[in-house]
């Protein structure tokens, strides 16, 4: 009898492992740009440098191999570059969570056809059950073990495409990027490369790649995560937030809510920087043009009209209390804030890029799904 159970388990490992591995190594799909909109805001007559914003239109699909990934990125450089927007004075800007769906890389494709996240990775769990289930135990005290779990376990993966895509892509087109966003654990950068600790506290990290491919400074780490993300992220000190001393400008980099909060400014007052960057993801189909239900995850600053919740529009709340009515406190004389677009599960996206010079919100013309945008300065 005992040899039987045993032989069923044998089995039943056998069966699992070749269910989790069938259905992972798929022909590459090849990625699309949907570019709706190429605009020059303003003249580069004798002006030198670009400030270069990037609305990319991701699909699941993009995220399977890092060769799509960075196949899908390079064509928005190739159309920016076309156009004579990139070179060693030129940063371009990419949204905050862009390489966060890299937890999906290697995995089944299925997961693509999940019709919500959370299907998704439940999926992901399963088919990775064993790996799951020893980082999910290591995990600490923290509210979202299943979340936490699936990330360290894919952050070396993660990491490692990541850096691998904005480094051959800074390097192709000689210019500045602002890598967007990804969850990491505890992130470091030596020598210009990057490196995480599967055994530290996950964090939403942003990092700025030089012409040469490698990492300048140090991680840029957002301090006010948002309430879905405080579950299984951790937030940081915004004193921490870094200052670049770049070719451009001296620039500032706020992660998407960071925005929203004076604290987060101080840094480039204090450094006197000329650009703040701004990397965002809106969830929800249309979310912009909803009322305001006011911060989240956090009490309303000091100066927030609290009769404007559930009175203006997001779009409304994201122009007088984000980037275009923050930045005058920082002495900074331009900003700009890009969004993430795309069909990510259920997660819906939403967003215009907002653009200011010198104390006032630009006019833009909006993309469809994806766009790029150039200001000279």
């Amino acid at each position: 009898m005992i040899k039987k159970l045993i032989s069923l388990f044998i089995l039943f490992i056998f069966i699992g492992l070749i269910w989790s591995f069938a259905g992972r190594n798929q022909p590459l799909i090849p990625p699309q740009g949907y570019i709706s909109q190429i605009q020059e805001i303003n003249s580069p007559d004798s002006l030198s440098r670009t400030l270069v914003g990037i609305q990319p239109f991701m699909k699941v699909s993009d995220y399977f191999y890092q060769e799509s990934f960075e196949d899908k990125l390079r064509i928005y450089l190739e159309e920016a570059n076309s156009k004579g927007f990139l070179d060693k004075k030129s940063m371009v800007i990419f949204p905050e969570y862009l390489g966060t769906w890299l937890v999906i890389e290697g995995e089944k494709q299925s997961i693509a056809k999940k019709e919500t996240l959370q299907d998704a990775m439940t999926l992901m769990v399963l088919s990775n059950f064993f790996e799951f289930g020893i980082f999910y135990f290591q995990t600490g005290a923290i509210q979202d073990k299943a979340a936490a779990a699936l990330f360290k376990m894919k952050s070396m993966k993660m990491a490692k495409s990541y850096y691998s895509t904005f480094s051959n892509l800074s390097k192709e087109f000689k210019t500045y990027l602002l890598a967007g966003s990804i969850i990491l654990p505890n992130p470091t950068v030596v020598d210009g490369k990057l490196y995480v600790d599967t055994t530290g506290d996950l964090v939403n990290a942003s990092f700025i790649f030089g012409p040469d491919g490698q990492i300048i400074g140090k991680p840029i780490l957002k301090a006010f995560p948002i309430e879905s993300e405080q579950p299984f992220l951790s937030a940081k000190n915004p004193s921490d937030i870094p200052v670049f001393d770049l070719p451009l400008g001296k620039t500032s980099v706020l992660i998407c809510a960071d925005s929203w909060y004076p604290e987060a400014y101080q840094n480039a007052k204090n450094e006197q920087a000329e650009l703040i960057l701004v990397p965002s993801y809106c969830t929800g189909d249309g979310t912009m043009n909803n009322l305001w239900n006011g911060y989240s995850g956090y009490d309303e600053p000091l100066g927030t009209d609290l009769t404007d919740i559930g009175k203006i529009t997001e779009q409304a709340a994201w122009e007088k209390y984000a980037l275009p009515g923050q930045i005058g406190k920082s002495g900074a004389a331009l900003g700009m804030n890009v969004f993430l677009r795309g069909e990510l599960w259920d997660l819906g996206s939403d967003g215009q890029p907002l653009v200011v010079s010198k104390g006032k919100l630009l006019p833009i013309q909006p993309a469809e799904k994806a766009g790029i945008w150039a200001l000279n300065f």
